[in-house]
């Protein structure tokens, strides 16, 4: 049986994209405590997922979501505002999340997908903005790209 139209992709350059991260080096994003496998990053949208590896005794900055985000533990424990992650769980955060200081509790891994950027603050001050152009340059920087 035929299909009544062509569903064909319109844009030639759509295809799967394969993240192998088992051949990925892990990029060092704070020498000795964290790091990341950027898996795929989407201009287009401005969504991005890495794979993130926390060392225990880690802790993130308080910061905001500007979208929202979903994490997967694979291994180890966060503590995240009033409650403990554990490997095998999910999370889901909307848009406009506000997180204290995120903390590893043991060596922890977790896949992170974020539809938009992070905001991190201080007690008085904004002091870093995270996104899909942060991700683009640090991936370009570490595979030696211009």
């Amino acid at each position: 049986m035929s299909l009544p139209q062509d569903i064909a992709p319109v844009n030639s350059e759509m295809m799967d994209s394969i993240a192998r991260s088992s051949q990925m080096d892990w990029i060092e994003t704070k020498p000795g405590q964290a790091y990341m496998k950027i898996l795929w990053i989407g201009p287009e949208t401005g969504r991005w997922a890495v794979l993130l590896k926390w060392m225990k005794g880690y802790v993130a900055a308080p910061h905001k979501h500007l979208s929202s985000a979903q994490v997967l533990m694979l291994k180890g424990k966060l503590q995240v505002r009033d409650g403990t992650l554990e490997a095998g769980d999910y999370i889901y955060e909307p848009n406009g999340m506000v997180h204290g200081a995120t903390t590893a509790l043991e060596d922890t891994e977790y896949l992170f997908i974020c539809d938009g950027p992070v905001l991190y603050f201080g007690d008085d001050a904004f002091t870093g903005y995270f996104g899909w152009e942060q991700l683009q340059r640090l991936q370009d920087q570490t595979s030696g790209a211009a």
